[in-house]
Formats: structure tokens, sequence, C-alpha cells
């Protein structure tokens, strides 16, 4: 059974140091690859290295909405210099968020640096990893306007309503849960689930946050941050919520991915 994680974050601080140990405990379970996504201009580095390091390591470059205010006055030449010097790259993580969880930060500024990105991977022909919560409406606007996709959108850690996936859909959208889906309303999440056309289920962790939610019964310390091998735990929760088998939704999952992450230059390509 091989799955693949479309979307984390290994190059982040809090875990770059055990990098090597999270990925081979990865792939030890059949996780075979990991979209690796940079969120700022001081992380695109360590990023691009990484996909030098590790063949399992799909390399994305992306400005996260949350980290706009640091971004220098020739951020867009630099992200268009990484995707010249790294042909196996993907574009993400970028977004738009108007929850509290951004609250303080420009969401007109946030608007400003999303499209141009968009429209970035529209030209190159790459899938794009976009963060969006609360922010849907936009989202659709934006996505018409420049779209479609037929590289595909990635909205990673869905959070969205049943009624906007098929509007998504038809830009071409892909639909990825993670461990943060552990924390719907079931009814909701059911919900969401059937509207998800098959074709574009995406699973991923998040990694390091979106560790899913765990069995409060056991008295086992609980751990504090996520990890790619934690895939396995919300491939049996959207399992057991779609009513299909593991093995099942692993294989739908891992070829949408795979299909996703096979565009010109990808290392996904040159293995085939």
């Amino acid at each position: 059974m091989n799955l693949f994680d479309a979307h984390c974050h290994l190059q982040d601080k809090r875990v770059i140091d055990k990098t090597s140990e999270l990925i081979s405990a990865a792939l030890a379970v059949g996780v075979t690859n990991f979209a690796v996504n940079g969120t700022s201009e001081k992380d695109w580095n360590l990023v691009k290295e990484m996909g030098e390091m590790y063949p399992s390591v799909v390399p994305c470059f992306g400005l996260h909405p949350w980290f706009i205010a640091d971004r220098s006055p020739h951020w867009l030449k630099t992200l268009r210099k990484f995707f010249e010097t790294t042909p196996t790259a993907a574009v993400g993580e970028i977004g738009l968020d108007h929850s509290p969880l951004a609250a303080g930060i420009d969401y007109s500024d946030q608007l400003a640096v999303f499209r141009p990105q968009l429209e970035l991977a529209k030209e190159l022909n790459k899938p794009v990893a976009v963060h969006c919560i609360d922010a849907f409406d936009d989202l659709l606007e934006i996505m018409r306007s420049v779209g479609p996709f037929p590289a595909g959108v990635i909205l990673h850690s869905f959070n969205g309503s049943a009624e906007v996936v098929p509007k998504l859909a038809e830009l071409g959208a892909y639909f990825s849960l993670s461990g943060w889906f552990t924390y719907i309303d079931e009814k909701i999440a059911k919900k969401t689930l059937k509207s998800i056309p098959s074709d574009r289920f995406l699973l991923e962790t998040d990694s390091p946050d979106g560790l899913p939610k765990s069995d409060d019964s056991s008295s086992d310390p609980k751990p504090t941050l996520n990890e790619p091998a934690n895939i396995l735990a919300v491939l049996d929760y959207v399992a057991n919520l779609s009513n299909m088998k593991k093995e099942e939704l692993a294989e739908v999952t891992y070829g949408n991915t795979v299909k996703l992450f096979s565009y010109p230059g990808s290392k996904l390509v040159a293995d085939q």
C-alpha cells in the first residue's frame, strides 16, 4: 500500500534536525513521496536543498499569507529564479486567510501577493498548493479570473463547504485532507467527503502541524508535533467516514497525487 504526503513542511525549524529520521519512518510505512512546501523567502533555500538531498522530496516554493509582511521588494523575481533553477519544483504554499489566525495581516496585501503567484503557477503549468481559510468567495473569483488550471490547484487541509467543491473542481482544484479534518464535525465531514470527486481526492499531513485527533482514553503521553508517517491515521479516519477500504482509498489518492505531480521536469516523470 503506497501513500503520498501531498503537503508538509519538513523544513520547519521545529523538525529540520530530524528530517532524515522522519522521512525514513514514513518510507517504512509506505509513504513514497513528500511535497515539501516553502512559506517565505527565508526557507526556499532549505526546501531546495532538501529536494536535492532526498529523492522522495518534491520541493515547492511559495509565499504564504502569514509571512507576507517580511517579503523583500524583489520577492516575486526571486521566486521565479527558484523555479528556473529547480525544474523539479511545484508552486506553494500560497493563499488567502480571512480568519483570526491571520489577524493583523492586511487582507488587501494578501490579495496582492496571492494573484501573481497563482498566475505564475498557471504560466509555468505546475500544480500549486493553496491555503484558504474563510476566503473561498475571493478564491473562487480569482481562480475564475486567472484559470482554469489544467495542472491543478491543491486546496491543502481543505476546510471549505461541500457546496463550494464542484465550483472549484470545475476550475482544476484538488482537495487534500489532513489531520485537521479529524476535528471537523462528523456530519459536516461526511457531507464534504461525498462532494469530492474521486479523481480530485488527496491526503496529506501538513506536518509538523495538523496532528490528527487521538484517542483520549490512552494514558500514553501525547505527541505535540505531527509527522508524515501519521498520514496512516488520516487514511484510517477518512476511509472509515467514507465507508471505503483503506487499501482502496490509498490506491485512489496515491494515483491522483502521482498524476498531479507528474508535470514536465518533475522527479516523478524522471522515475517513470
